[in-house]
């Protein structure tokens, strides 16, 4: 309904997902039963079903999406070149090695 309603609405080109029902997002631990409203929340899944990444907002906190795609960028990274995204990491900037051996050196 909303697609149809929302001139914003009309414009996405993607998938939207209703959770009427709020099953989903019980499923997902983001249910807040007590007020029946969802927390905003981002899931990032890989191609294989796993979780790779998720965000969980305080509900007068909106989703920052800029953070969204960066954390997907640097998951691609990482999965690309072995190298971690640092705090504050932008594409096109270099990755660091993790493990124990690299704790501090950074």
């Amino acid at each position: 309904m909303f697609k149809q309603t929302s001139p914003s609405g009309q414009k996405i080109n993607y998938p939207l997902l209703s959770d009427r029902t709020q099953k989903v997002s019980k499923m997902y631990g983001v249910l807040n039963e007590d007020e029946g409203f969802a927390y905003r929340s981002a899931f990032i899944v890989d191609p294989d079903g796993k979780i790779r990444a998720w965000l969980t907002n305080p509900q007068p906190v909106g989703r920052n999406i800029d953070e969204i795609l960066r954390i997907i960028e640097a998951l691609q990274y990482y999965n690309d070149t072995g190298l971690a995204a640092q705090a504050g990491w932008k594409p096109g900037d270099e990755g660091i090695k993790i493990g124990w051996d690299y704790v501090g050196k950074y």
